[in-house]
């Protein structure tokens, strides 16, 4: 009877020890150590700290990308640059992160957010310094080029987001974090401007003025990166070095990575719709400023600020996108995202043909400029409420497809109607929004067997489990490998619709997942 009574109690003292052992929080968590809520003013660790770290970083990477455009006619009358100079430069700045967002994305799935996100803004920044000696017109690509590089620390910011916050709040924290890191470009566009003018005021001349302004974005790039190496966790229950080294994660593959994130349909048609949501705005970012500048005749800094309001959209567009998504997913599932998405990418292109038509009105040209980037961004957040439910043992990959998708559209964009004289700027804009309209149409294509798709339901007796454990053989799952997508699955409870509920998997603050 002694003994019957003592296996309760070292029982429960084993729990205790157990539960003494697992990571406590600030935040309330699911079964995953996931963010069940958003807590925008807060630096709690990790989950928010890495959220203020993640965009801040993107701001400053989106700053020193974009920060020739704002001063491009100084820099023109400088190096005496051509139209198709300026073009081919626009085209580098984006065209560089096409691979490096790819890549950012595998190096997310086998080293951590952290250590990438670090390397990638380090290894850009000496081109930041050297746009302060460039003296050509092929030493302004090269500069534009390899600082265009940076723009992959967006892939790590989205996979950063998707590692900490729980599925229903991960729409709105991947918009914010990646709203208001795209905000540097329209920050851009009001800082380098006043840097100039401040810098000219002391004693500068024009020429050495924009030149040594350019140390003002490389210096925050420069800090950002460091305060992620120092302040910065890969996921809730630490950094994946530990993690591996612990036994506490499995070290995957690149081969199995890059195999389950190539043969996922989905992923390509996101990548393909992202080019003409994200890659517009970066065309946009590119040729904004010039266009009001030329065609109205408006002095640089109102051309400057006209440009800016174009980017800062984003401190509420994006956002509002990610926690549209999550409000339609709460309502309608996965399918309510999908529908999302296609609605509001298609008024976006809808409206910037009527930008490239009404040209003759200053005042009617800006108004529909403001409201063609509230949609245009908010649809990038959009899809980045869909990306992490794509996959979750190539999360990082499918998220650099993706973001490198955007990146080609912007190339393609620039190449076809931005590049030399073929169009006038205005009408490259109107073909520019047609090219989105059709680009959209292959949302109406993805289909989650467990959830169904924009016309079609789900498969009966398809569930989020079954979904995501195709992803691991047998074996790999007998050995706990896929512990990670099953806790995600029952997670993801809700995005089967109202006939799904919230998950139940919730701890509360400041307390352990151990026994939940």
């Amino acid at each position: 009877m002694a003994e019957e009574q003592f296996k309760p109690a070292a029982m429960e003292v084993e729990g205790a020890e157990a539960a003494a052992s697992k990571p406590r929080f600030r935040m309330p968590v699911d079964s995953d150590n996931k963010a069940t809520e958003f807590w925008l003013s807060s630096f709690a660790m990790p989950h928010m700290s890495a959220f203020h770290l993640s965009w801040f970083s993107f701001f400053c990477c989106f700053l020193s990308t974009f920060a020739a455009p704002p001063l491009l006619p100084l820099i023109r009358d400088t190096l005496g640059l051509t139209a198709t100079d300026i073009g081919n430069a626009g085209i580098a700045s984006v065209s560089g992160a096409v691979f490096a967002r790819v890549a950012m994305g595998t190096a997310c799935d086998l080293v951590g957010p952290r250590l990438a996100s670090a390397a990638i803004i380090l290894l850009t920044t000496p081109a930041v310094y050297c746009s302060a000696i460039i003296d050509s017109a092929s030493s302004y690509l090269l500069v534009r080029f390899f600082t265009g590089f940076s723009l992959a620390s967006f892939v790590s910011t989205q996979f950063w987001m998707s590692s900490m916050f729980s599925p229903p709040k991960v729409g709105l924290a991947n918009g914010v974090a990646g709203g208001w890191g795209n905000l540097g470009g329209g920050a851009v566009q009001l800082l380098m401007p006043l840097v100039f003018e401040a810098i000219r005021k002391i004693g500068s001349t024009p020429f050495t003025a924009w030149r040594v302004a350019f140390f003002i974005p490389g210096l925050m790039q420069t800090c950002s990166a460091i305060a992620v190496l120092a302040f910065g966790q890969d996921m809730p229950e630490g950094n994946y070095r530990k993690l591996h080294k612990s036994g506490d994660m499995h070290k995957d593959s690149f081969g199995n990575v890059f195999r389950h994130a190539v043969t996922n349909y989905r992923g390509w048609i996101l990548a393909l719709t992202y080019g003409y949501c994200f890659g517009v705005e970066l065309a946009v970012d590119n040729i904004i400023a010039q266009y009001f500048f030329d065609r109205f005749g408006v002095k640089l800094s109102t051309a400057g600020f006209i440009a800016a309001s174009f980017g800062m959209a984003n401190i509420v567009s994006r956002p509002g996108g990610g926690l549209l998504s999550d409000w339609l997913s709460s309502r309608f599932g996965m399918r309510g995202r999908l529908w999302g998405l296609w609605v509001v990418q298609t008024v976006g292109g809808v409206l910037c043909v009527v930008l490239g038509m009404v040209d003759y009105s200053f005042g009617a040209s800006v108004a529909v400029m403001i409201l063609f980037s509230f949609f245009v961004q908010a649809a990038c957040g959009l899809t980045f409420g869909i990306v992490p439910f794509v996959s979750r043992r190539s999360l990082g990959l499918i998220s650099g497809m993706t973001g490198g998708g955007g990146n080609v559209g912007a190339v393609l964009t620039q190449l076809i109607f931005f590049h030399g004289s073929k169009y006038r700027t205005e009408t490259g804009i109107k073909y520019m929004g047609l090219m989105i309209i059709a680009c959209t149409l292959p949302i109406t294509l993805i289909y989650f067997p467990q959830w169904g798709g924009m016309f079609v339901g789900p498969r009966p007796g398809a569930t989020a489990e079954d979904y995501y454990n195709r992803e691991w053989t047998a074996e790999e799952r007998e050995r706990g490998y896929n512990t990670g997508s099953v806790r995600f699955a029952e997670n993801s409870v809700r995005e089967g619709g109202r006939s799904g509920s919230q998950s139940k998997h919730t701890v509360p603050v400041e307390s352990s997942p151990a026994n939940v």
